[in-house]
């Protein structure tokens, strides 16, 4: 997030695109409940399924899925053609907007509406709303990323922001609502393919000149991305994958292409505190520990490192995870003589500039500290860009619309999105455990438009079979007014109907190589 998570409250209009915030950002969502009740702000979300938060919005979207950034330009084309941008903040602090007008001079309303599905006049009122506010703040999560527009979408929610200065000041800014506790942290530290800790990208001098002193000579050259390893995994190419706290049989697409790279390999090695439906074709299975049973930090998605602490030792025979690659990185021959987590942090805060200023004691005397923190005399930095960006003056992108790669057809008529329910936690791994979650949700669900459900002649509760060109499975409908006719949606956490398995592989974002999860034509069937 660009901005604090407090800050929230103080926005005049918040613009959710993307985000189921209520059932899946419930702390978040009750900032938004703040700012709605108590400061009067206006709400405009954006969503092929009416969820929740929708009900409380001023403006309430129901665009067709994958259709994103038709939306977001045609409102980037109504902000600039009736003069609502921030004239000053574009000239002081921007480069590249008339290339951005002239490319988005054609894209109105009204053609925006012929691709969403919305009322033009409904996104042009949204538009204005945006575009007047004082202090407007934009969330979003991976209804906006899960595109093979993904990265273009946003790109172009960062020109929204930053056209109407929506950037750079408490209570805006353009914020991304991370899915788990600790994804910003493992991005912060290198867990992109392509960059070192500390975002020094892989294969550049920066990353020689700063990691060197420190690691010695590295392997400083860009990684594989996920879909990639498991593409070389199924070659062949790849012989061996270690997989750490994660379950690509259920969360990646294309299950049966997922299943048969992990097969494929010579050694399988999978970390976790369960045994997971990727564990059980592991070769070796190593216990970790889980978040009550180890010490260290994790950073939350308004970028604040906070401390954890070790409530209770791991369990039998159980280690967090540090100190099994510890032990793993010494058998193989190297040197790693970290004696507690606090060693390896303080190794992290000299690669990392935006952690420098950061000790384990700051963190536990200030409920964490948010980076960039560069000395320990800093207070962390609640907003970025307040005064200038990284790259000096923010350069505003073209982006251009491009359909979804899954289209409707005579063979597969229903446009599928799919997401979370409340209850569940990714693919079930540890909720799937819990009784009281599992009677809330106990099997998965699909969730159909009622004149869709007529014409295939099926009622609430029917099971039925769901299809793509990749396979099928089976799930009971739950028939809604809350979605589009023409749209289904399903939530991915379960295993015995594994709606990944209908989602192609092949249609991805072009840079992060991010599959179209929100977007897979499949046909219903009563089963």
């Amino acid at each position: 997030m660009t901005n604090s998570i407090s800050g929230i409250a103080d926005s005049d209009v918040i613009f959710i695109i993307g985000s189921n915030t209520t059932e899946q950002h419930p702390l978040v969502a009750t900032r938004i409940y703040e700012a709605l009740e108590i400061n009067n702000a206006k709400l405009i979300v954006a969503d092929p399924r009416k969820i929740p938060i929708a009900y409380k919005a001023d403006y309430y979207l129901p665009l067709a899925p994958g259709t994103n950034l038709a939306l977001i330009n045609a409102m980037l084309h109504v902000i600039i053609a009736e003069d609502l941008v921030d004239a000053n903040f574009i000239a002081e602090r921007t480069e590249g907007f008339e290339l951005l007008k002239a490319s988005v001079a054609d894209f109105t309303p009204e053609k925006a509406a012929l691709i969403t599905g919305l009322d033009a006049e409904l996104i042009r009122a949204a538009a204005r709303l945006y575009g007047k506010a004082k202090q407007a703040s934009i969330l979003y999560a991976m209804g906006i990323t899960q595109h093979v527009t993904g990265t273009k979408n946003c790109a172009a929610l960062c020109n929204l922001a930053v056209i109407t200065g929506n950037i750079g000041r408490p209570a805006t800014g353009v914020n991304p609502l991370r899915g788990q506790n600790n994804v910003q942290g493992a991005c912060d530290v290198g867990c992109l393919p392509e960059i070192l800790p500390g975002y020094a990208a892989a294969g550049s001098q920066l990353a020689m000149d700063r990691f060197s002193p420190v690691w010695g000579d590295f392997a400083n050259k860009p990684g594989r991305k996920l879909g990639e390893m498991l593409d070389d995994a199924a070659s062949g190419k790849i012989k061996a994958l270690y997989i750490i706290g994660e379950n690509p049989v259920i969360s990646d697409p294309n299950q049966a292409h997922v299943r048969h790279a992990l097969e494929n390999t010579e050694l399988l090695i999978v970390q976790d505190i369960f045994l997971s439906d990727t564990a059980e074709l592991a070769d070796i299975v190593l216990p970790g520990a889980s978040f009550i049973e180890k010490n260290g930090t994790f950073t939350n998605t308004e970028r604040r490192v906070q401390r954890i602490r070790e409530a209770i030792p791991p369990l039998e025979d159980c280690k967090p995870d540090w100190l099994i690659l510890t032990e793993l990185t010494k058998a193989m021959g190297y040197s790693a003589d970290y004696q507690h987590p606090e060693d390896i942090f303080n190794e992290m805060r000299l690669v990392m500039p935006s952690y420098a200023g950061m000790t384990y004691d700051r963190l536990a005397e200030n409920q964490g500290l948010c980076w960039p923190c560069p000395n320990e005399d800093h207070p962390g930095t609640p907003y970025l860009h307040k005064d200038k960006f990284i790259r000096g003056k923010a350069l505003l992108t073209i982006n251009d619309y491009e359909n979804p790669a899954a289209q409707a057809s005579e063979e597969f008529p229903l446009i599928l999105t799919t997401g979370r329910v409340m209850h569940h936690y990714h693919t079930r791994t540890m909720t799937g455990r819990v009784w009281s979650l599992n009677r809330e949700y106990p099997h998965s669900f699909i969730e159909m438009h009622p004149e869709d459900a007529l014409a295939i002649g099926v009622k609430d509760g029917w099971l039925v079979s769901i299809s793509s060109a990749l396979g099928s499975i089976k799930a009971h409908v739950v028939i809604t007014t809350n979605i589009k006719q023409g749209v289904v949606f399903m939530p991915f956490h379960f295993s015995e109907s594994p709606v990944n398995k209908l989602i192609s592989d092949k249609n991805l974002d072009p840079i992060t190589n991010i599959p179209e999860f929100k977007v897979c034509a499949v046909r219903v069937e009563e089963a």
